[in-house]
């Protein structure tokens, strides 16, 4: 479509231009690459295959599984929020993955028509994602509950959905054993998209 078009603007243009050999020349270069490029933008995508696809994230590990971060977090399903964690530097920081799918009940309420992940539950997950390195650092112990006691510096880019796959990282930037105090930023990204970033969450080890 984009190519007819483009050829009856040239077939126009060069009716009024006069019989010059370098303005030929300039039209005829100008034509040939918006030429090319509409092709490019007229031919279908060329399709992948699920193998080629699966195979963009055959070099991300899982450090731990569903069943390994059961073992750290107190939470359990529906409010389990971290399916994995890919990256992971003791006492530090780590980066997790959330996949959200129609199935979790908050969708049948948020809302019927138009599912979008409670912007409260993205911060949720990240403060889980927390945990999991809380958790196992010098004065905690896995499947310790520890509570929210502070958040700022929220802000939210674009809905997450059904179908998203949450890509979440925080970093500890506190950690007072004796008080069982910790500090933490984080964000999460869709399809490499800023979802949502904090600017500190503070927990509390509950005593």
């Amino acid at each position: 479509m984009k190519l007819a078009i483009l050829t009856t603007l040239f077939s126009a243009a060069t009716a009024f231009v006069a019989p010059s050999l370098q303005t030929t020349r300039t039209v005829q270069t100008t034509f040939l690459r918006a030429k090319e490029e509409a092709e490019a933008e007229d031919k279908p995508p060329k399709f992948r295959g699920s193998e080629d696809i699966s195979s963009l994230t055959a070099d991300v590990e899982t450090v731990f599984s569903n069943e390994d971060i059961a073992k750290i977090l107190p939470h359990r399903y529906p409010f389990l929020l971290v399916d994995k964690v890919i990256e992971y530097e003791a006492g530090k920081r780590a980066v997790g993955i959330k996949c959200v799918t129609a199935n979790e009940p908050q969708f049948t309420g948020h809302f019927p028509d138009r599912p979008i992940m409670p912007g409260v539950l993205q911060v949720e997950a990240l403060a889980q994602l927390a945990g999991v390195v809380c958790l196992q650092m010098e004065g905690a112990a896995p499947g310790a509950v520890f509570f929210f006691a502070g958040v700022d510096g929220v802000k939210w880019k674009r809905p997450v959905v059904p179908g998203d796959t949450l890509v979440m990282e925080i970093e500890i930037k506190k950690w007072r054993a004796k008080m069982g105090i910790a500090k933490a930023t984080g964000k999460a990204y869709v399809n490499g998209e800023l979802a949502v970033s904090v600017k500190e969450m503070t927990f509390a080890l509950a005593k």
